[in-house]
């Protein structure tokens, strides 16, 4: 099947390559949108997509067997498209794509941003959250939208998040007659409606007071709701230095408390996927309401006993166990579960989980680091240290 880019200026913006790939369909598939876009001299069946759209595209092949198929969608495929869902279903040796510029190309020549020095989110279908992590002073965004009310979501959110005073241009309809522009800040955005084919560009404004949070591990102990269930911050920093978060890897947070490991390893890269695994349901609950507010909404949360609900999940590339660790059997399926080069790095900070974890290194390796940490506090009129418990790190890698 071939794959064909169409901007809001319709046929009269196509390659010739394009206009020859559609001339020369049977069949086009496409919003109805898009295929209206298309003149009445192709003569090719048109065929509107149904809601919902997966189902039809596992059998796109099915239901034109013998036929060339024609796939109509939005500027470039590739970009938070249909062409990427249609290679991930049938491979790349089964699509052409012929790509027309994109949103992200049109909008940034309209504004005058280098593309380079610019932050795409596709929010299409996804939670508005996901731009939290994004949201630091100075920074240029595009948000990707599905529909109308997109860039009043990104005005609100930037408002609850402290950067109402943030600069929005709203781009519709970019290539096409009809395209125009809506301007605001986050903290009067007047538009609560513009057009769905919209592009949200964003000039990261803090309001005074403030404090942005990076995407480095070690986030303050504050940012997150707990109980004291909570692995601190610098303990933290230092555990996902072990952990090594990379992109597209997918980490158990095993004991997850508070949630903070698995939100601050998804934190480092958009791709990075995590599991928390929480015994205590309330606790379970609190981890989703803080990955959602720290902008992790796809933090996937299991509540249950380890090892016992750990069967059944997906491999994982790393995995934490922050605490637990004289549980019977619970390293072992950690550590069998993981693949060659997979992490493990285990917390403890009793005797007995530290008994565990020396016989654990004596016979498969890695490091055992202790790490005390003081806090300077008053004590009468001076100021004096005062230390937490200290914690035993072992990790190492398979």
């Amino acid at each position: 099947m071939t794959v064909v880019g169409i901007g809001a200026d319709g046929w009269d913006g196509l390659s010739p390559r394009a206009r020859r790939t559609i001339a020369g369909a049977e069949v086009l598939r496409g919003s109805a949108r898009q295929l209206a876009l298309v003149p009445a001299e192709v003569t090719a069946e048109r065929v509107p997509w149904p809601a919902p759209l997966v189902p039809a595209l596992r059998t796109l092949p099915a239901d034109h067997s013998g036929r060339r198929v024609v796939v109509l969608a939005s500027g470039d495929p590739m970009l938070a498209g249909i062409g990427g869902s249609l290679v991930r279903l049938f491979g790349a040796s089964a699509v052409e794509v012929v790509p027309h510029p994109s949103s992200v190309t049109l909008a940034c020549a309209r504004l005058g941003w280098a593309l380079e020095e610019t932050t795409v989110v596709a929010d299409v279908g996804r939670p508005v959250e996901l731009l939290i992590p994004h949201i630091t002073p100075g920074r240029r965004l595009l948000v990707l939208g599905s529909d109308t009310g997109t860039p009043a979501q990104v005005a609100a959110l930037l408002r609850a998040v402290g950067h109402g005073a943030s600069r929005l241009v709203a781009l519709a309809q970019l290539g096409g007659t009809r395209e125009r522009r809506f301007t605001g800040t986050a903290a009067d955005w007047p538009h609560p409606e513009t057009d769905a084919l919209v592009v949200t560009a964003v000039e990261v404004v803090a309001d005074p007071g403030t404090v942005p949070l990076p995407t480095v591990p070690g986030l303050p102990d504050d940012a997150y709701a707990h109980d004291g269930q909570l692995t601190k911050r610098d303990v933290r920093a230092v555990t996902l230095s072990r952990l090594v978060p990379l992109p597209g890897q997918l980490l158990w947070d095993v004991g997850a408390g508070a949630g903070s490991i698995g939100i601050e390893w998804m934190r480092v890269h958009p791709s990075c996927r995590a599991v928390a695994v929480e015994s205590d349901p309330v606790r379970a609950g609190r981890i989703g309401t803080n990955a959602a507010r720290l902008g992790v909404p796809d933090l996937r949360v299991v509540p249950g006993r380890a090892p016992d609900v750990l069967a059944g999940l997906p491999r994982p590339d790393a995995v934490f166990v922050g605490g637990g660790a004289t549980t019977p059997l619970l390293l072992d399926v950690c550590w069998e579960a993981l693949p060659p080069g997979g992490r493990l790095v285990v917390n403890a900070v009793t005797v007995q989980s530290e008994a565990v974890l020396a016989e654990w290194h004596a016979r498969c390796g890695g490091s055992l680091t202790r790490l005390s940490v003081a806090t300077a506090e008053p004590v009468g009129g001076f100021t004096g240290w005062k230390p937490a418990m200290p914690v035993t790190i072992w990790s190492t890698t398979r």
